[in-house]
């Protein structure tokens, strides 16, 4: 008798008194996956999917949510939105401070990764230097926006070590600026710690043999590091671009968009269409537009990601 007469029957055929064909056990298995993710996908479809139709429905729609009986009114919202002026303010704004943010990320990121990443300083100075780098994102951006409105106050720090008494989020010259250099000091530590660990992983030997050849700090630079990190350096910033252009509670609690509309970005300029407005269907309608603005961004980062694979 043979060991393999001893070996444990098959569960399938125990159940069904035949082995399962081939595509009926792949069937089984794949309603096996599904059913563990069944929670994760109703929480999405409830939570994702169903807010984003509604929306999408009042933007087609008059008088949604707070207006009574909601008439259809087809593609009039969007030209509402579409040809009004602080609509393309906002864009405007909204393309400065995303564009200027994620290109001063990816340069002061790569400063700091390079310089951590360097022999030229000591392990404690290395360890001191990595956490004080990384401390803004740390910080929620709440405490951001409350701490840097204490530091550029009139009264403030940096008036005071500037010797000067300039309103730095209240003046319609200095606040986009102002509010644009507070994201880049909070969110360059993402850029940063991304390309330290792509530079840690860099194998030596590429850099001995660029030396060998006769490459120098800048050739090595650009023709063994960027084009190693070039799938990372990618990644970042389209995920930083989707990020920022969203970029809503730090501008909310430093300036409200203001002064005179200046800082108005796409996210503070759809809130007070809902909330200080309540036109909630233009609202909607802005809502979209964003969505599809920020679904190009996404399809892009998707196509990269699989393309990297």
């Amino acid at each position: 008798m043979t060991l393999r007469s001893f070996a444990a029957p098959d569960t399938e055929t125990l159940v069904t008194g035949a082995p399962l064909s081939r595509r009926r056990r792949q069937l089984r298995r794949a309603a096996e996956s599904y059913a563990y993710l069944a929670p994760t996908l109703v929480l999405l479809f409830v939570l994702m999917v169903i807010p984003i139709v509604m929306v999408i429905g009042y933007s087609f729609q008059d008088r949604a949510i707070m207006g009574g009986e909601p008439e259809i009114v087809g593609f009039e919202n969007y030209l509402t939105v579409l040809t009004d002026s602080g609509f393309w303010r906002a864009t405007s704004n909204t393309l400065f401070f995303t564009i200027v943010s994620v290109a001063v990320h990816l340069v002061l990121g790569m400063t700091f990764a390079l310089l951590l990443n360097s022999k030229l300083i000591g392990v404690i100075p290395r360890a001191i230097f990595r956490a004080l780098y990384v401390l803004p994102w740390l910080f929620t951006a709440a405490v951001i926006a409350v701490l840097w409105r204490m530091l550029l106050a009139p009264n403030g720090v940096i008036n005071f070590l500037l010797n000067t008494d300039v309103e730095w989020l209240a003046n319609p010259q200095l606040a986009l600026g102002t509010v644009t250099f507070i994201n880049i000091w909070a969110g360059y530590p993402f850029f940063m710690v991304s390309l330290l660990a792509g530079l840690q992983g860099i194998p030596g030997d590429l850099y001995e043999a660029a030396t060998v050849d006769g490459a120098g700090p800048v050739q090595r630079f650009w023709n063994v590091t960027v084009p190693q990190l070039r799938p990372i350096i990618i990644s970042l910033i389209l995920l930083d671009l989707i990020w920022t252009s969203q970029q809503f509670a730090l501008i909310w609690m430093t300036t409200g968009g203001g002064p005179i509309d200046v800082t108005e970005v796409l996210s503070t300029f759809t809130y007070k269409l809902a909330f200080a407005r309540y036109d909630f269907s233009l609202a909607a309608t802005s809502a979209v537009l964003v969505l599809l603005m920020s679904m190009v961004l996404a399809i892009l980062y998707v196509r990269h990601q699989k393309a990297r694979d």
